[in-house]
């Protein structure tokens, strides 16, 4: 029996973006042998991003305020857990994520029994041209560092947002995800909790439209308080 895949899509603001995000997902359920279903979640958004996913009859969420990314994408696991799904992946709705890297993703968990795959710009330097500002590659190879000394484990793209997970970790997902650095804080809490966790190289883009929130202050104030939080966190048990 196929494994039931769904991919998480947290939106907001992403007028210029959600269509064509939406079209290469489709494209890609025509000639995969892996299919996946998708759920948008619109965080809120004060543009025409709902007005796009209504006319073109796109499977979403509607979110009445913004609740951040860590909120959007916890509402895409209570789904995905709600509805039974077997693996999730979230999935940017800016274009910045390839869908074609969805097999790579889930072999993993498929074949390996491995609980959440990351998908890393980092551990073959030539598998992504785009990787991030110079600002952002420090502060994720701090964020690395900090993680490798509380956990044991090396993880290199620590805010990639592009992840698929078992039914294990949607669960516990579901019931609690980080509203703050969800991506680091999240990986860390697997770990802890002795799940296993690997990662496989894939290639981002940059937006594709829109207009990202990060400058050069909000990535050292990122970095502070996730190196904070990782510091502070506890092991915990499955």
């Amino acid at each position: 029996m196929k494994n039931r895949i769904l991919l998480i899509i947290p939106a907001y603001n992403e007028e210029a973006n959600i269509k064509k995000t939406i079209d290469k997902i489709v494209d890609y359920n025509k000639k995969s042998q892996n299919q996946v279903d998708f759920i948008v979640i619109n965080d809120g958004s004060k543009d025409s991003t709902e007005e796009i996913l209504q006319k073109n009859s796109i499977n979403h969420i509607r979110l009445i305020h913004n609740l951040g990314i860590g909120g959007a994408v916890q509402t895409g696991y209570k789904y995905a857990y709600e509805n039974n799904y077997d693996i999730a992946i979230q999935y940017d709705g800016d274009g910045q994520h390839d869908v074609n890297y969805v097999d790579r993703l889930i072999d993993p968990i498929i074949n390996d029994n491995i609980n959440m795959v990351i998908g890393s710009r980092f551990i073959e330097k030539s598998s992504s041209d785009f990787q991030s500002s110079f600002m952002r590659r420090v502060g994720i190879n701090v964020i690395s560092f900090v993680i490798k000394i509380k956990t044991k484990k090396k993880i290199y793209d620590t805010t990639s947002g592009f992840r698929a997970v078992d039914n294990n970790i949607i669960k516990l997902f579901a019931d609690y995800y980080p509203t703050e650095y969800p991506e680091p804080i999240s990986t860390v809490n697997v770990i802890n909790r002795k799940f296993k966790v690997a990662e496989v190289p894939v290639a981002m883009n940059e937006r594709e439209g829109g207009k990202s929130s990060i400058n050069s202050w909000k990535t050292i104030y990122y970095m502070i308080n996730v190196i904070l939080t990782i510091l502070l966190s506890k092991r915990g048990n499955k």
